[in-house]
């Protein structure tokens, strides 16, 4: 279900937002906030958000800039009764900017167009990892990755084109990484997909590399492989 907020300090316009969305999409239950900071201490991750611009106490600019270092993806729309703020909603990566008073036909095109928006990234932050080290912050494709392994406090990342060392726990990758990756040893979390050989010790990459299973999971890791090879995977 894709979750959305409106956030609007005038109760008409935020009903009349709130009512425009359950028609479109019945049963999207939006949340409301009258505040920009009411916005950022929701601890919910939300798929797009309506903000106004012109709000009581933080506006809706210095809000969106503050918002979207804590949920980047999230589709946002502005909604003001003014051009004026055109610009500086680009600069936030606005996905659009309707102007009050709202109309409805101008309101369900552009809400069907964030909500094919908003599945699109969800779908791509399910298919890359997140990766923030002390000087820089970037995504990954899962499918790039061969495997990861534990190097005391680090991991090392291995994939097609080269190798990042990051400072992470192998327990939170695995659990990022989700389907498709198979925790084979304590040190070691590999990528179905290049699979080539194994046995009872130790698995072979598609790229020639060798790396550990741990004898304990050998009877686990062929059920749990067999069922990535049908399309059964437990977590989909």
């Amino acid at each position: 279900m894709i979750q959305i907020a409106v956030v609007d300090d005038e109760k008409i316009i935020q009903e009349q937002i709130k009512n425009l969305i359950e028609e479109s999409m019945p049963g999207s239950n939006p949340d409301s906030f009258r505040t920009g900071e009411g916005l950022l201490t929701s601890e919910k991750q939300f798929d797009i958000v309506f903000l106004d611009i012109q709000l009581e106490g933080m506006n809706g600019i210095d809000t969106a800039k503050m918002f979207r270092k804590k949920q980047p993806e999230t589709v946002l729309i502005f909604i003001t009764g003014s051009k004026e703020y055109v610009f500086q909603a680009f600069d936030v990566l606005a996905f659009h900017y309707l102007l009050k008073p709202i109309q409805k036909e101008k309101f369900k095109e552009v809400f069907s167009r964030a909500i094919m928006e908003a599945e699109k990234r969800k779908k791509q932050k399910q298919e890359s990892l997140f990766i923030k080290t002390r000087n820089r912050s970037f995504t990954i494709d899962k499918d790039s990755i061969l495997y990861v392994e534990s190097r005391a406090k680090k991991a090392e990342i291995h994939t097609l084109k080269e190798i990042l060392e990051i400072y992470a726990s192998m327990n939170g990758l695995e659990k990022q990484l989700g389907k498709g990756f198979y925790r084979c040893h304590r040190g070691y979390l590999v990528n179905m997909a290049y699979i080539t050989e194994y046995n009872n010790d130790s698995i072979l990459l598609k790229n020639g590399e060798t790396i550990y299973l741990a004898k304990e999971k050998y009877h686990e890791f062929v059920k749990e492989y067999m069922r990535y090879l049908r399309n059964e995977w437990p977590y989909e």
